[in-house]
């Protein structure tokens, strides 16, 4: 039998294993970046066959990299939720005073959906051959941005001498708010509502749900309050 190195003895890795690690990467990222290609050309109703043509490796090919359909529609939501994070980012990190923050946190969001339409369906119904309204991926980012919300919302009512436990039930609030009002509006495509008047809803109705949380805690704000003041 094979002599079993010693926890302290170091291995030598055979240098074309590795560069088949990397094949396999670029690989996957191309049938990736052809499916995330095919849904903005075509939207979510594409086949593994359209993928793999885009990619320009056999279909069997895309097999090899995601073990079924559900597996591989997961990893295409990651990639777009990818996108839509590097977006994200700064407005998650605050800035300026509150209507500015909660303007460029909506604006953001909007713009990228009036960019991105197809992805942004892809995100909740994934493709035709496996409709689903349930996402491990969706769910914990929008958890995610939630909770780095919770913290944001935490830091703001410590330095107020509030107790912080309303924090969190805050941050899930204004997600559920801005996700539901979203979603609600792009199923009707007929919807008498434009979308400037959809920024204003969701920035006016954030507000209040902070301004009328924070007045039953005694703490009166205005809108041009600086963020710096708060964290």
């Amino acid at each position: 039998m094979p002599r079993k190195p010693p926890p302290d003895e170091t291995v030598e890795v055979d240098g074309r294993s590795t560069r088949w690690d990397d094949h396999k990467a670029q690989r996957r990222e191309r049938i990736l970046q052809a499916a995330i290609d095919t849904i903005n050309e075509s939207g979510s109703d594409i086949g593994v066959l359209q993928i793999a043509e885009r990619a320009e490796v056999p279909r069997s090919v895309v097999y090899r990299h995601f073990k079924d359909r559900g597996d591989l529609d997961e990893a295409i939501r990651a990639r777009i939720i990818d996108k839509l994070m590097a977006n994200l980012a700064p407005a998650l990190t605050p800035t300026g005073n509150i209507a500015q923050a909660i303007d460029q946190a909506v604006d953001t969001y909007l713009d990228w959906i009036v960019a991105s339409p197809k992805l942004h369906q892809f995100l909740g119904t994934g493709s035709a051959s496996r409709r689903t309204t349930g996402s491990r991926v969706v769910t914990g980012t929008k958890t995610a941005i939630a909770v780095q919300l919770t913290g944001l919302f935490e830091l703001m009512l410590t330095s107020l001498g509030h107790d912080s436990v309303l924090a969190e039930s805050l941050a899930f609030g204004v997600i559920g708010l801005v996700d539901v009002s979203v979603n609600r509006w792009l199923a009707h495509a007929n919807s008498q509502l434009p979308l400037d008047k959809l920024r204003g809803f969701l920035a006016v109705s954030i507000w209040q749900v902070l301004d009328g949380n924070l007045r039953q805690l005694g703490t009166t704000l205005s809108p041009q309050t600086l963020i710096s003041d708060l964290l």
